[in-house]
């Protein structure tokens, strides 16, 4: 039975009646070749995970999300337990940390994702977010 509070999606085929994964003001990244973006732009690697960021240079205001777990973190149990605390972790802190016109992806690391303390992991999401988002700094000796 679904919650009576939750969102349907009615955009995928034969899906009409499941919540959306992540929350309402994010959009799930689907497509490799974004994911494979993200990869090139800007890593903040924390404890529990890494994440990857890139601003996307368009006018949507959508933040957009991605998930990935290697077989590095385990077998198909511990690698979907890691993206459902990803996955609670980006609905927690992402709306009011994350920035418009934004591709985050967060990356599993093998034991601490699914060991590391919730409050923690969001601690450490909301710190990397603002790292990734400050000025860089320019190189010396170029």
């Amino acid at each position: 039975m679904k919650p009576p509070e939750a969102p349907m999606n009615g955009n995928s085929a034969g899906h009409e009646d499941r919540p959306p994964a992540v929350s309402v003001c994010l959009e799930t990244i689907r497509k490799r070749a974004d994911f494979l973006a993200a990869a090139r732009a800007r890593k903040q690697p924390m404890p529990a995970f890494l994440l990857q960021a890139r601003d996307r240079h368009d006018d949507s205001a959508a933040i957009r999300v991605g998930f990935t777990a290697s077989k590095k973190v385990g077998n198909a149990v511990a690698r979907n337990r890691a993206k459902r605390r990803l996955r609670a972790l980006a609905r927690a802190a992402l709306p009011g940390h994350g920035q418009p016109g934004w591709d985050y992806v967060l990356v599993a690391r093998a034991g601490e994702t699914v060991s590391r303390d919730f409050a923690a992991m969001q601690h450490d999401l909301e710190r990397a977010i603002a790292k990734v988002h400050a000025p860089r700094k320019p190189h010396k000796g170029t």
